[in-house]
């Protein structure tokens, strides 16, 4: 059955034309990542109408931590991917099966020790990230149950790339809707006064539980027969360490990427803080908001990348430039086109999007406004932002993990920063909405020089094969 189920992916990812295979393998993923990020919408929803546009803060003030969390699972997701797909690409079984195990090893000691130092320091990382006298309370509320939930939210990461990697993005669709689903039909139950009456606690409650309960269900589909993964369950402590090695810098960049943007939220809450008119909770709101809104934009421009992965290492492992040049620039055109409809989305319904998260109050006209107008600045970057991630994306793909890592940090870090500081020194606490928008528009730039460069290469090995090809034709 193994060898089948094999055999038939295999085919899949060789032969299939690239653009039906390319959104055969993104839409589910896509679909998953969007409902995924849509829980994290309604979570902020309700919250917002259970408990006020301050407790929102809460949720934002949770950001760095489950930003971390969730670096270390797709880290190891995409590192053992790769391994992964690159294997298979081989027929190397021995591989895949070593690079599943090892993946799933490592990240349940990562995230178990992030989880415990997490809960003991809990007051220290809430006066780190900035927090003010009117949220620090719901924060406690929110991070102290988030922290509980946080080895089976990393495990589930890691477990939905290696069955996209196996070509069954499928199950992946199904584990994230199975997660967000549930916290959607949860949230209320352990918010509300009708239901538990719990508040911000309640929604970090209905989120653990519903994670936990998607991990078991992916889980469940790694350990049936018709799976390639081959989840070894009796040598948990057993970790294979070249392959892990080879797993964690190949995954390197995107933990740094989103372990960066951790910092920077560090940053950007403290940036607000010290630039705030007064109390800083309301713009603490408003930049939860928009990071939530623009999550779940990204989430299509993932799903892409994460349907292009398989497809680019199974290509490259094989040495097929042509099918891989074809799949990217395929990609590439979706990409862009998918955040300029992102781009014109925000610009027309910002003040609805600021609207619906907001509760009747002195400060809602305010939030409303001002919360818009900050995300029309941001959206500007949206136009070259989908180049940045087509390229680290591609890169990790192929195992070029020092290439990769310097794309992943240019956004977030070496542009960012250094212009955060000049703007908002210019102008204050707009500043921080404009370097958004520069910094990304910038690392484009910089990702479609580097893009052109690879295609070129690829192009250029895919002629010589032609011409080796002919040569040996005309000696037969």
């Amino acid at each position: 059955m193994w060898f089948f189920m094999n055999q038939k992916s295999s085919d899949m990812l060789e032969n299939m034309n690239i653009k039906r295979l390319l959104i055969t393998l993104s839409i589910p993923a896509t679909l998953g990542m969007m409902v995924n990020a849509l829980y994290n919408l309604i979570d902020a929803f309700f919250v917002s109408k259970g408990a006020g546009q301050i407790a929102l803060g809460a949720l934002t003030l949770a950001f760095p931590v489950q930003i971390v969390i969730t670096a270390v699972g797709i880290m190891i997701g995409i590192g053992s991917a790769s391994v992964f797909s690159r294997a298979f690409g081989r027929k190397d079984y021995e591989t895949m099966k070593t690079a599943v195990n090892t993946a799933l090893r490592i990240d349940l000691l990562i995230a178990g020790l992030i989880s415990i130092v997490g809960y003991i320091f809990l007051d220290e990382l809430l006066v780190l990230f900035a927090a003010s006298e009117s949220n620090v309370e719901y924060a406690k509320d929110y991070l102290g149950v988030i922290l509980l939930g946080l080895v089976p939210l990393s495990l589930t990461i890691v477990m939905n790339n290696l069955a996209r990697a196996e070509g069954r993005p499928k199950i992946a669709m199904i584990t994230m809707m199975i997660g967000a689903g549930l916290n959607i039909i949860l949230d209320p139950i352990f918010i509300f006064d009708f239901g538990l009456g719990l508040g911000v606690k309640g929604a970090a409650m209905a989120t653990v539980i519903s994670q936990s309960i998607a991990f078991m269900y992916a889980l469940f589909n790694a350990l049936s027969p018709k799976s390639s993964l081959k989840i070894d369950v009796t040598n948990w402590l057993k970790i294979h360490l070249k392959t892990a090695k080879e797993i964690l810098s190949i995954g390197l960049p995107t933990f740094v990427r989103n372990s960066i943007g951790a910092v920077l939220t560090i940053v950007i809450l403290n940036l607000i803080s010290f630039y705030s008119p007064g109390d800083s909770a309301i713009y603490t709101s408003i930049y939860g908001v928009i990071n939530r809104i623009m999550a779940f934009i990204f989430m299509p421009g993932f799903g892409l990348v994460q349907g292009l992965a398989p497809i680019a290492g199974f290509s490259y492992g094989a040495k097929n430039y042509k099918r891989l040049t074809d799949s990217v620039i395929f990609a590439t055109t979706l990409i862009m086109a998918y955040f300029a409809f992102g781009f014109i989305f925000i610009q027309l319904f910002a003040e609805s999007i600021f609207t619906a998260f907001s509760e009747e109050g002195n400060d809602t006209a305010f939030f409303i406004s001002y919360g818009a107008r900050s995300f029309k600045i941001i959206s500007y970057g949206f136009l070259l932002l989908g180049l940045q991630i087509m390229l680290s994306s591609l890169y990790q793909a192929l195992g070029y993990p020092i290439r990769a890592l310097i794309v992943a940090t240019s956004r977030q870090f070496w542009l960012f920063l250094p212009i955060a500081l000049v703007m908002t020194q210019l102008f204050a606490l707009e500043g921080i909405w404009m370097t958004f928008a520069i910094a990304d528009i910038l690392a484009g730039l910089i990702s479609f020089v580097m893009l052109r460069y690879e295609l070129n290469i690829f192009k250029r090995k895919h002629r010589e094969q032609v011409n080796q090809n002919s040569g040996l034709i005309m000696q037969v």
